[in-house]
């Protein structure tokens, strides 16, 4: 009955992952020799991200083939920053001395990329809106 519900072969579903995964290091590795190759000025990760999405925009990767990797990459953020917070604790006078500038400069940074963003979504709101409107107005 379970595969009567679910097409995809047991092995297959184990496997999903760590192929997404997979991919995400070749599509990585494989920027990472660009950039060295060409002397571009970005991080390898930047570019592969753009790859990426180029990929997907194009309809060359499906979204499905890189859906569950994002998702399990997404939850899993946490343990990607751990290093960072563990790095601070080397700089306690740094922070002592000079802490609350750099707690200002983060709190206005944060509060600037929340309503930048806010802005952005408003306006593609009303856009769209607008054009559903428009759409529904030539259908009449």
């Amino acid at each position: 009955m379970a595969t009567a519900i679910n097409p995809r072969p047991r092995l297959l579903q184990h496997l999903i992952l760590p192929l997404q995964l997979l991919l995400y290091i070749g599509l990585f590795s494989v920027c990472d020799l660009l950039v060295r190759w060409l002397h571009l000025p970005l991080p390898a990760n930047v570019l592969g991200m753009v790859v990426l999405l180029l990929l997907i925009v194009l309809r060359v990767l499906p979204l499905g083939w890189v859906r569950a990797g994002a998702n399990w990459l997404l939850a899993e953020m946490l343990l990607f920053f751990i290093p960072a917070v563990v790095a601070v604790v080397n700089y306690s006078d740094l922070l002592r001395s000079e802490g609350w500038r750099i707690f200002i400069v983060i709190a206005i940074s944060t509060l600037l990329v929340l309503a930048v963003t806010s802005l952005v979504v408003d306006r593609l709101y009303r856009f769209e809106m607008a054009r559903a409107a428009r759409r529904q107005d030539m259908h009449e």
